[in-house]
């Protein structure tokens, strides 16, 4: 047993209030392991204008937040980060770097500091197409300590890095889940599907529109519901009007953890039909898959990225390849047909996550 606990840096290109599966991992990190009287700072940026958000959020906390505000010129928040970094470095005993800006400037402070250095891979940092990014990440990952990777198939992406790579999967805080207020809510449609997530290529809502003219022949009721930033909304809709399918899907744009969760009560099934993007942009894992299974919403994701972890095949939910028409309707089918089975499966799974769970294995990281 530890009589002083170190002094950990959790540097993120994202935090919450502002969504992202980066920023809410890293909350959780920070949060758990500052339950396990670790000393916990974290450096991440402002992304809202105003910053109100950001202070209102950070208030409520039980470690040390440090935001760099937003700039009109991005380069002065790059050497922001690096001069707020550096100053942070002279009482820290690790750092934990998550997200692509994270990585190259705690790998470039690795020249100057001896620390512990860990980095939290997720996918899409570490799967550019460009191959000047993607050396500049290959670079930076050999001045870490130990590499983490969210998923086995963010693993696959880096194994010839030549370091130690320990997979600790995502996970949820099941107390916080537990104290949800939220209600079902009256929603349009049978099967009602869910997509949470930024509208845009990588979350696969696309994938799920093009799906929709032949699941309406079997399920003319089904309306498939996107909950998250509106981002690629306006594209995707012209896609859904060419196809004759846009009356079926709702966008509710971002919504509150408490709405969110009415949502995850009131649908039938969970869908996220993510692929690698041209740019290499990937699904590390699926935060939101164990959030929707905790209550009870069986999930159908992609095969060939992160969410092979997220989701227990036949028990918490199906996978499949993200272009398969028929298989998602069976998928479909199936899970209508055994509806209760995989709903206690799927919570069984989802608690098998919990955070006082996961932050065991990096408990064991830090400390080796």
């Amino acid at each position: 047993m530890l009589t002083e606990k170190k002094h950990i840096l959790i540097v993120t290109s994202e935090f919450p209030p502002q969504p992202g599966g980066i920023g809410t991992h890293a909350y959780q990190l920070a949060k758990s392991l500052t339950k396990q009287e670790y000393n916990i700072s974290v450096l991440t940026d402002q992304r809202s204008v105003s910053g109100f958000e950001e202070v209102a959020f950070d208030a409520e906390l039980p470690f040390n937040m440090f935001r760099i505000k937003r700039y009109q010129f991005r380069y002065v928040m790059y050497f922001k980060r690096l001069y707020v970094l550096f100053r942070h470095l002279k009482g820290v005993d690790t750092i934990i770097a998550s997200g692509k800006f994270s990585l190259w400037i705690v790998a470039f402070a690795s020249i100057f500091f001896k620390r512990q250095y860990f980095a939290v891979l997720h996918g899409s940092e570490v799967n550019f197409t460009n191959k000047l990014l993607k050396l500049s990440i290959n670079v930076s990952l050999k001045r870490f300590t130990k590499l983490i990777a969210v998923s086995n198939y963010t693993k696959s992406l880096i194994m010839d890095i030549g370091k130690p790579i320990v997979v600790i999967p995502n996970g949820i805080d099941i107390q916080e889940l537990q104290d949800s207020l939220s209600e079902a809510i009256e929603l349009k449609g049978y099967p009602k599907l869910l997509t949470v997530g930024n509208v845009t290529d990588r979350k696969g809502q696309l994938n799920v529109i093009k799906h929709l003219p032949e699941l309406l022949l079997v399920y003319p009721n089904l309306h498939y519901h996107c909950v998250g930033l509106p981002t690629e909304q306006e594209a995707f809709m012209k896609v859904a009007k060419n196809l004759n399918v846009d009356e079926f899907i709702t966008f509710h744009g971002r919504v509150s953890e408490e709405k969110l969760h009415s949502f995850l009560k009131s649908c039938d099934v969970f869908i996220m039909l993510s692929h690698i993007t041209s740019s290499g942009d990937v699904e590390g894992f699926g935060i939101s898959l164990l959030e929707a299974n905790y209550f009870g919403l069986p999930c159908i994701g992609a095969k060939n990225c992160g969410i092979e972890d997220a989701i227990s095949d036949y028990l918490s939910g199906r996978l499949i390849d993200y272009n398969d028409t028929d298989a998602l309707k069976l998928a479909i089918n199936d899970i209508l047909l055994n509806t209760e089975d995989y709903k206690q499966r799927a919570i069984t799974w989802a608690i098998s996550h919990d955070w006082n769970s996961i932050v065991k294995p990096y408990i064991s990281v830090i400390n080796s």
